[in-house]
């Protein structure tokens, strides 16, 4: 048995917003059986540009019973029959959460007329209720309303059985179908598509924009994720309905996948996205001449004009680096900030300085002191390459870090040997990077020594 369904509501997503009215048409796969139509009291006011689409008002509501004191009755319509509707997500999810608030669990097998249209009517202009209908020669009298929009999908539904939708009916009833649980707008062929190895992938909104950017270790089952549960509320609701087309770019490791989902974040910046947008390089070690001619490093959060000597996500962490270049080459604590009071310097009471923040030593040579301990620190940086598998037998995928800084990423021949990072370069494509990516490729070095080749860069 079949119960197709139409509801009116006061929105478009199920968490806060109710129903205004309910059609449910029992159908046996051959003729209706019997018919269930009522309007229901929402317990909020209608929003005028609902009242104008659908003709509902608050006055026509406010004698009809509130969904509780129908929910058992619409329970046993539906509990036993396939769920059938146009774009059948958005009246199942309103109607299951309804359910559950009145302490009923709706769990049906569902099939979308706009789907099942799509495969018994391919070329069609539009799927919509009005267009396919129109397509089709369908009469829609009462357009907008429960009981209209509900005689519309028997008599469409009518129309794909006789087109040979009985085996596209079957085949998406079989077993947990995936396609039932799509945005309505996404072609189930592209899921079908994706590969099942790591990568990026793109959702698309109706213009082709990306909307959003994700990894994956299995490009397939991740996508397919986002639409196993049918979340009620309004972000989720709106995502899933803006969601037109999925593209993708393999990589040869999930590391890689991590990487270019945080380079495509902020290069395209999708709407839902949120995440990865803040992971910045929050703080610079910055290097200046005071009015004096003294070196002075400092510790501030990043400026877009100035070059920092080098980045940290964490304050803390860019204090106990600069106090170690001050303890190891004998820095002023005033004259890099660390010390910030007028007290005497530090420095001069343990002889770790040699008085430059009271002007006792020359600028000269406290600047050579500042020059050498910059170099050191660069020449300490890592720089590495992680080597690993490609997106096929025949390469193999490299990252390079240079001087403690993520230069870039790429693919090179499997029979190939370099020794020189320049070299390498030719093979690579550099991208922006920040302390969080760097952090991961870090992390998968230490964890995988094995994948990691050490470079001696010099200047």
């Amino acid at each position: 048995m079949y119960a197709i369904v139409d509801i009116e509501t006061t929105g478009g997503y199920a968490a806060n917003n109710a129903i205004t009215e309910v059609a449910i048409v029992l159908h046996d796969g051959n003729r209706e059986v019997r018919r269930y139509e009522t309007l229901v009291r929402p317990g909020m006011s209608i929003p005028r540009y609902v009242q104008a689409l659908t003709g509902i008002d608050d006055q026509m509501v406010a004698g009809a019973p509130p969904f509780q004191e129908i929910a058992a009755e619409v329970y046993e319509w539906l509990k036993d029959a396939v769920f059938v509707a146009h774009n059948v997500n958005f009246d199942y999810s309103f109607l299951r959460y309804q359910l559950q608030e009145c302490g009923f669990e709706l769990n049906s097998k569902k099939l979308c007329t706009i789907r099942l249209s799509r495969k018994a009517f391919p070329g069609a202009r539009s799927y919509s209720l009005g267009n396919i209908c129109q397509h089709l020669g369908i009469s829609v009298p009462n357009r907008h309303r429960a009981g209209g929009d509900a005689s519309a999908t028997v008599l469409l539904f009518e129309r794909i059985l006789q087109a040979g939708g009985l085996e596209i009916i079957r085949g998406m009833l079989k077993g947990r179908n995936s396609e039932q649980y799509l945005p309505v707008h996404l072609p189930a062929e592209q899921l079908d598509r994706l590969p099942m190895t790591p990568g990026v992938y793109y959702f698309h909104d109706q213009k082709g924009k990306v909307i959003y950017v994700g990894k994956a270790k299995n490009l397939r089952h991740r996508v397919a994720s986002h639409f196993s549960n049918n979340k009620t509320g309004r972000q989720k609701q709106e995502f899933l309905r803006n969601i037109y087309s999925i593209s993708h770019e393999t990589t040869g490791t999930e590391l890689m996948a991590f990487l270019l989902e945080c380079i495509e974040i902020k290069r395209l910046w999708p709407a839902y996205n949120r995440s990865l947008k803040r992971f910045e390089a929050t703080y610079g070690l910055y290097v200046y001449e005071d009015r004096n001619g003294y070196s002075r490093l400092i510790l501030e959060k990043r400026k877009k004009q100035l070059q920092p000597v080098y980045t940290f996500s964490l304050l803390l962490e860019g204090h106990n680096l600069l106090r170690k270049l001050i303890r190891e080459f004998r820095l002023c604590p005033k004259l890099c900030y660390i010390q910030k009071d007028n007290d005497t310097c530090a420095g001069v009471l343990d002889q770790t300085c040699d008085g430059a923040c009271e002007r006792q030593e020359p600028p000269e040579s406290y600047n050579q002191r500042v020059e050498t301990a910059i170099a050191a620190l660069l020449q300490r940086l890592p720089s590495f390459t992680l080597l690993d598998r490609g997106r096929h037998a025949e390469e193999k995928s490299c990252i390079l870090i240079e001087k403690g800084r993520l230069y870039g990423m790429g693919y090179l021949p499997v029979d190939t040997a370099i020794y020189d990072p320049d070299e390498l370069k030719n093979y690579l494509t550099p991208y922006p990077e920040n302390d969080y990516m760097r952090g991961l490729v870090y992390s998968h070095a230490e964890r995988w020594p094995a994948k990691k080749v050490e470079w001696r860069i010099t200047e």
